[in-house]
């Protein structure tokens, strides 16, 4: 009889081991839904899976005791019933109270603790990413309302008529909103595209495709954007195309923010970027005085693609934000190619941090670089500013001329130190290029590279987007030591940059790990600093800038310029449709702008074709006969050359247009020129022929200006003709032509007749037909 006893209380001692078990599992995972982080309650799960053995070791000893009591006081079947009946009724009520304690959360389990912490620590990270996000994008949008604020208080532009609006977009930028205005009044949308694309009104005796030679795919968006959203009767073209670029910047001041987040890991970073940006906004962008210019539409699109790299290259980030990152930058990169031409410049540069990066096995290898090609006008140019090579090519020299390509002055780091950037962007890269150079050297000994940094570590040279952002900031800083334009590209990033180091606890403890800090807990001394630190700097930047921020926005600023207005107006009543205008880029893009007419050239570096073009019509600079400036203004097919007073009289000392025409000429005698110097013979015989004189007084001038020339001639040239180092410059025996064509005698009367003038211009038909007059 004892057996089949012992028989049924094993099974239900297996029963009810089984059904605890299940319980258990049922309780391990429901505390495992609930966990959000792995990591969190990694240890807590460990504990429940070490609690489990003790539970059913007590289970095993209860039952054991129950059997021996039972078999003691009763026989046969009535033992193995009462067994029977007790761990059924044990078993059911344990159940019930397990199912009971887990839907509570009260099981002995730690399901409560683990769930109550990754709720609060789930809810922690949403209202920081609302937060966060609502600062984001609120600073861009007061970024944006600062900006029309200040541009309408600078140039009064709501109450200017149309033609002084489009003055005031300068550097030549105003070509490409001609061509925003050029969609609008075209019959439709497709073919104000065909158009364009078929231009042969822009550039004399050329037809070309406007669209791909000057990127004009952001007028095409915005004009499609006018016409589809019944805008027409709501607000002026020009205010619309004002505000795109306006929401622009909104953007680029987000994308800067969120960087800055992502690399620091508090928004505090992101808003001490964005304060930065706007204090040394004259070298952080060109959107006060020049709106259209491609910069202003192609940053804020780079600037989104660096932060899309930058949560990319993150490890601690799911597969969906990854790709979310990936498409990200891959519109944003390609969005970027299209509007600006010189895109793969800037691409080549990213594509060297991204090899170093890859170089030294610092990234996954799944994540890949960026092709780029090369020029060889670049290279020639690249030689001549380094100083290996000289040329006489007035293309070369004028752009080197160009402010954006000259060497950045003291101002521009004297305002990154008054604003307290430079100082600690550069101990913020000296702590963190030392770190990287650190995790160089674990990685060349053959140390495998930790995938999950914790703060206590204070490693922040192994995170992926570090390394790339410290290269990034690198390769553009040495290129802005050398290229002034450059800084609009790097000044941003320097900003992004120096807030991610100063707000980041990692960067603080990477420091005490060097210094072996343990006099204080350097966990809470770095989470201590990231926060103090930002808050002193913010604090004292509210109080220098922000009055002068405020009173910018009070102050009430003037843009007259009445001879250009005269100008323009004139060409816009006088100038018949056919007519085709040579002059300097920058002023042809005006021209352009506010007539439509026929240009020789356009404001645009990149085409080497139009910088030739330039060269050409310079040339009413240079000491050339009227025949030889006639013949090239008619292979242009012009009909009117304009000739402005500051090129043809230009005192200052450096890069003259005259000068360089001279020395591309062969017009100078001179041992040893030089393209900043002024080393030109005719400087004081152009500034006589300036000046208002009469007839009798210019002879006596002139015989004066003859004695003096030939004087100099005999002691420093003896010859017509000069021989320096396998160069030859002569002589010319005409004189300025800017200056003699003024003075109306002939030849020059012969080809040109003057139309118009006033203090700053003066307008000259050039003549079909020549009249021979003496």
């Amino acid at each position: 009889m004892l057996a089949p006893v012992v028989t049924v209380a094993n099974e239900n001692k297996h029963r009810l081991r089984s059904h605890r078990q299940g319980s258990l599992e049922m309780a391990e995972l429901r505390c495992r839904k609930t966990v959000v982080r792995e990591g969190e309650c990694e240890g807590e799960e460990q504990k429940q899976s070490e609690s489990a053995p003790q539970i059913e070791n007590s289970i095993k000893v209860d039952k054991d005791s129950l059997m021996e009591m039972c078999s003691k006081n009763t026989n046969g079947a009535g033992g193995a019933f009462c067994c029977n009946q007790e761990e059924q009724k044990d078993e059911k009520e344990e159940k019930e109270k397990n199912i009971k304690e887990v839907a509570d959360g009260q099981n002995p389990c730690p399901v409560k603790r683990a769930r109550n912490a990754c709720r609060s620590l789930l809810f922690q990270r949403l209202v920081k990413l609302f937060f966060g996000c609502l600062a984001a994008v609120t600073c861009g949008m007061m970024y944006a309302v600062y900006l029309s604020t200040y541009h309408e208080r600078k140039f009064w532009f709501s109450s200017r008529q149309e033609l002084e609006r489009e003055i005031t977009f300068q550097g030549g930028s105003g070509v490409y909103y001609y061509y925003y205005k050029h969609m609008l009044t075209a019959p439709s949308f497709e073919r104000g595209i065909y158009e364009l694309m078929r231009d042969n009104r822009t550039i004399s005796g050329q037809t070309i495709n406007t669209v791909e030679h000057l990127s004009l795919y952001p007028e095409l968006v915005t004009s499609l954007l006018y016409r589809i959203t019944g805008c027409q009767d709501m607000i002026e073209p020009v205010y619309f195309y004002i505000g795109v670029v306006f929401g622009l910047q909104a953007v680029y001041i987000t994308a800067l923010f969120v960087s800055s987040w992502m690399l620091s890991g508090t928004w505090v970073a992101g808003m001490l970027a964005v304060a930065w940006y706007i204090i040394n906004r004259p070298d952080t962008t060109k959107v006060d005085y020049a709106i259209p210019q491609r910069d202003n539409w192609v940053l804020p699109y780079f600037s989104c693609q660096v932060a899309a790299l930058t949560g990319f290259l993150s490890d601690n980030i799911n597969s969906a934000t990854e790709m979310f990152c990936y498409l990200l930058m891959s519109a944003s990169t390609l969005t970027f190619i299209l509007v600006w031409e010189h895109s793969h410049y800037v691409l080549f540069i990213q594509g060297l941090a991204l090899f170093f990066l890859d170089s030294f096995d610092l990234v996954q290898s799944r994540k890949r670089l960026m092709p780029v090609g090369d020029s060889d006008f670049i290279l020639k140019f690249l030689e001549v500013k380094f100083g290996l090579n000289t040329t006489t090519d007035f293309v070369i020299n004028q752009l080197l001329c160009q402010e954006c390509f000259q060497t950045p002055s003291q101002d521009f780091f004297l305002r990154l130190t008054q604003a307290s950037i430079l100082p600690f962007y550069l101990l913020v890269l000296l702590i963190c290029l030392m770190s990287i150079l650190e995790t160089i050297y674990r990685r060349l000994s053959g140390e495998p590279m930790k995938t999950n940094i914790i703060l206590e570590d204070g490693r922040i040279g192994e995170r992926p987007e570090v390394i790339y952002h410290v290269f990034h900031t690198m390769l553009f800083g040495a290129l802005a030591m050398v290229f002034e334009g450059i800084k609009y590209l790097w000044t941003p990033y320097v900003c992004m940059f120096t807030a991610f180091g100063v707000c980041s606890p990692e960067l603080w403890m990477t420091v005490f790990r060097w210094l072996k800090l343990k006099s204080i807990h350097p966990v809470v001394l770095a989470l201590v600093l990231s926060t103090a630190v930002p808050t002193i700097i913010g604090f004292s930047l509210w109080r220098e800038y922000f009055p002068h921020v405020i009173a910018e926005l009070s102050e009430l600023q003037e843009f007259h310029d009445p001879d250009t207005v005269e100008l323009m107006t004139w060409i816009k009543t006088h100038a018949p449709m056919a007519a085709v205008f040579a002059g300097s880029p920058q002023l042809l893009g005006l021209v352009k702008l506010c007539s439509g007419l026929a240009v020789t050239s356009l404001p645009l570096y990149s085409d080497i074709n139009l910088q030739k073009r330039s060269e050409d019509t310079y040339q009413v600079y240079a000491m050339r006969s009227a025949e030889d400036v006639y013949k090239i203004l008619s292979l242009h097919k012009t009909s009117y050359v304009i000739i402005e007073e500051s090129l043809c009289n230009e005192y200052h000392k450096g890069c003259r247009i005259k000068d360089l025409l001279d020395i591309a000429n062969g017009h100078v005698c001179i041992k040893h020129h030089s393209l900043y110097s002024n080393h030109t013979l005719f400087t004081h015989f152009d500034n006589i022929g300036n000046i208002n004189i009469g007839y009798m007084q210019y002879m006596i001038l002139l015989s004066c200006k003859l004695h003096f020339f030939l004087t100099l001639v005999v002691a420093l040239c003896p010859q017509q003709v000069v021989y320096d180092k396998g160069e030859i410059y002569s002589f010319s025996k005409h004189g300025r032509f800017c200056h003699e064509i003024k003075l109306n005698y002939s030849p020059y009367t012969n080809y040109f007749s003057r139309v118009f003038w006033n203090r700053s211009y003066h307008i000259y038909k050039v003549n079909s037909v020549i009249s021979f007059q003496y």
